[in-house]
């Protein structure tokens, strides 16, 4: 950072996954109560990182704009915020639009004197001229209307914004949106259905670059990576005897997808319950799981070292681990860079329930890579479709589904549903299973894969929807180079865009926590 934006008090700048918390603070102190969660923020950040703009002073963000690309038809058609934004997350963001959107805009109250919103305005304009779109489009409120529809019964919206354009009427918001130059173009019905102070309506606001027919587009625009090397292990559980023997197996797969230049490998749900040959003893079900948690410490350290050494994001699978008084299942994500995270299984089977009482999580989130968004269900969990939809509006292009089935009926409804989830949300889906027997090892001793790397069903992916696929019950390693590219253009402009063309005045999916 220069001396010079150090030295500043007030400044702007594209908000990064950093800013989220401040920028949630900010939005509950304007409007009483936060309208955008958290996770909706990072969707933002992580779609469109360049029109997520921030004002920030001494330190604070005081400040934000929201902003997305979309085509002219949908800007210019009558729909609700929810629609238009895709219940929020910035879901309709398409790279090949023409008109940027604007999203939401709120300054800090306390910090009004500063000109702030006048700055994200002229921060927009530049982005729109800069990005060579045809102008900028939103739904404006109008605060003053309800209070002014009180005295005068017959007052109509379209009536509100001439007075507002004549001076008779003052509103705060539309008065500065006319003041920028831009201009209405008609009336949203049921836009703010819950806004009591513009009775639902907002103004249909334009503003034109003048200089878009100077522009070439396609120079302007920045395209995502154009591809990702993921491999899936197949892995053989074998007796071991000792922790170390184990984690020489796990490495040498690791070895060789980091000798394939893979960005990610992914290692099956359950695996390091191999660690259990080891022990002599004999355990229960239960005692076996809490057995297995002794290693969690060691598996962790060892795993991140594993990642950073040989420079690849690591999928561990599964691991039992103790969270709290619970047995929880949980997938542990080691980064290249040296972060880990975790992603607890939340619906524990009832197998998993009866006999080793485990306990399913409440916590489903994105995981930013240096490879983009990603997600993890694992097994069961990628039998409902809820959950990869929760990721994929949240930003994830890739799933990883480490599994453990006994027999081949459980892992058909994994491979099945997994397929599907690839194909509801346009996404990779990429799957690992365990093969082998372990007869000393209660509730593990027999198991079923044929490890998969899925792809939608369109013309720029593989012909099946399958980028690659193991043979059933062997040891194996396999890879894909999956185009990011490819799963833009899909949701965009496929042949079916089952992510985009949601309806969104039906129905919508909301998580509890």
């Amino acid at each position: 950072m220069s001396k010079k934006i150090k030295s500043q008090k007030l400044f702007l700048r594209a908000a990064t996954l950093d800013d989220v918390q401040q920028i949630y603070d900010l939005n509950a102190k304007v409007y009483g109560n936060s309208y955008l969660s958290k996770k909706m923020l990072r969707s933002h950040i992580r779609t469109f990182p360049e029109g997520q703009l921030i004002a920030v002073y001494d330190g604070h963000v005081v400040g934000h704009a929201a902003t997305f690309i979309i085509d002219e038809t949908a800007a210019l058609a009558p729909h609700s915020w929810k629609e238009i934004t895709g219940n929020g997350y910035a879901l309709k963001h398409n790279s090949d639009g023409d008109i940027l959107y604007g999203m939401e805009v709120c300054v800090d109250p306390d910090l009004r004197g500063l000109r702030i919103g006048q700055r994200l305005y002229n921060m927009r304009k530049k982005l729109c001229t800069d990005m060579g779109l045809k102008g900028i489009v939103f739904g404006g409120r109008i605060p003053n209307y309800a209070k002014k529809k009180r005295r005068q019964k017959d007052l109509s919206p379209e009536d509100y914004i001439e007075a507002v354009k004549a001076k008779t009427i003052k509103d705060p918001v539309l008065g500065f949106q006319l003041r920028n130059g831009f201009e209405p173009i008609g009336i949203l019905k049921d836009y703010y259905p819950d806004d009591d102070e513009c009775l639902g309506y907002a103004t249909h606001m334009m503003w034109h670059n003048a200089l878009a027919e100077e522009q070439n587009f396609s120079q302007l625009r920045d395209h995502r990576a154009a591809s990702v090397r993921v491999a899936c292990v197949q892995f053989q559980l074998r007796k071991v005897k000792s922790f170390q023997e184990f984690i020489d197996q796990v490495e040498y797969f690791v070895d060789i997808a980091a000798d394939y230049r893979s960005e990610f490998v992914v290692f099956p749900e359950l695996y390091t319950l191999a660690l259990l040959s080891a022990d002599k003893k004999k355990h229960t079900p239960e005692e076996a799981m809490h057995e297995i948690t002794a290693y969690t410490d060691d598996y962790i350290k060892a795993m991140s070292e594993m990642a950073i050494s040989y420079n690849i994001n690591i999928i561990g699978g599964s691991h039992p681990t103790i969270v709290g008084d619970a047995l929880k299942n949980i997938s542990y994500v080691f980064l290249r860079g040296g972060e880990v995270y975790e992603q607890v299984k939340i619906h524990p089977t009832p197998n998993e329930r009866y006999w080793w009482n485990m306990k399913g999580g409440d916590k489903l989130k994105v995981i930013q890579t240096d490879c983009g968004p990603i997600g993890v269900l694992i097994c069961y969990d990628a039998e409902f479709p809820e959950l990869a939809r929760h990721l994929a509006d949240q930003g994830a292009l890739i799933l990883f589904v480490p599994f453990c089935t006994d027999e081949r009926q459980g892992y058909l409804r994994v491979r099945y549903c997994a397929q599907a989830r690839a194909i509801e949300n346009q996404m990779y889906v990429a799957t690992a299973g365990t093969v082998g027997n372990l007869p000393d090892v209660e509730n593990m001793d027999i198991h079923y894969a044929a490890s998969h790397i899925m792809t939608p069903c369109d013309f720029p992916f593989a012909r099946d929807g399958i980028a690659a696929e193991a043979d059933a019950n062997t040891e194996a390693i396999i890879f894909a180079d999956l185009n990011l590219d490819d799963l833009v253009l899909a949701r965009q402009s496929g042949s079916v865009q089952n992510f985009k063309d949601r309806r969104f005045d039906l129905y919508e999916l909301k998580w509890n926590k």
